[in-house]
């Protein structure tokens, strides 16, 4: 049952999405501590930082652009997969528990192999490979399975639909207006949020630490199963 001010309806509808965002925040920046500034989601970064690599001294800038084209034979498979199958929420739920096992093989790499030497060792290639495996697959999903919910590894465009939310807010104080306000601004936290834990635990964790993000993955594979994933609003009918 909603409460009068639409609190219970909201966590409901961004429920997925945050937890999404709270997982990309995490293993990214456990990523980048523990793998000499390796992005696991963040294409973006990966080739900034293999640019400045490119006129500093160089460490690691095989591994960040080995990570571009194993993104995308990633994402070239995880889609044909999902072409492949009829069932939207068996792939779904498939996919979730495909990327719960390569980050189990993120956080196994790791364990096995810390301390990493230099930025230019294999293992951290490998390593890093894996959690990005990972988040490659989420990606996907997110532009075909889910793409009515807001990304979840990329902040930029959630934090500028939050400023575009707060400016329609500020001018137009309607209960939908407010709504679509904590929307975007939950996600944007929830990433931020994930950030920070995955800092703090890997501190005190090590690669432990990524145990506490599989699983919510894994509850998102079950919910998935169960079609009680967040599905996308039915189209209004024009009048």
């Amino acid at each position: 049952m909603n409460n009068d001010d639409g609190t219970f309806s909201l966590w409901k509808e961004c429920r997925d999405p945050v937890v999404l965002a709270l997982v990309g925040g995490a293993i990214d920046t456990i990523g980048f501590i523990a793998l000499f500034g390796f992005f696991t989601a963040h294409v973006t970064g990966n080739l900034v930082l293999a640019g400045a690599a490119w006129v500093k001294d160089g460490e690691g800038i095989w591994i960040k652009l080995a990570a571009i084209p194993l993104f995308i034979l990633t994402v070239a498979i995880t889609k044909y997969l999902i072409d492949s199958t009829h069932s939207k929420h068996k792939t779904l739920a498939m996919l979730f528990l495909f990327e719960a096992l390569f980050l189990t093989g993120f956080m196994l790499s790791g364990l096995y192999f810390e301390p990493f030497a230099n930025a230019n060792s294999w293992t951290v290639g490998i390593t890093g490979g894996l959690g990005l495996i990972a988040l490659a697959i989420r990606n996907t999903s997110s532009k075909t399975l889910i793409k009515h919910l807001s990304p979840s590894t990329m902040m930029t465009g959630n934090t500028t639909q939050f400023g575009i939310d707060l400016s329609n807010y500020m001018r137009n104080k309607t209960h939908d207006n407010r709504h679509k306000m904590w929307k975007s601004l939950s996600i944007v936290m929830g990433f931020v949020a994930g950030a920070f834990l995955g800092a703090i635990l890997y501190v005190s964790l090590d690669f432990w630490s990524v145990i506490f993000f599989i699983l919510p993955i894994l509850y998102l594979a079950y919910l998935a199963s169960q079609q009680r994933f967040k599905e996308p609003e039915p189209a209004k009918k024009a009048d």
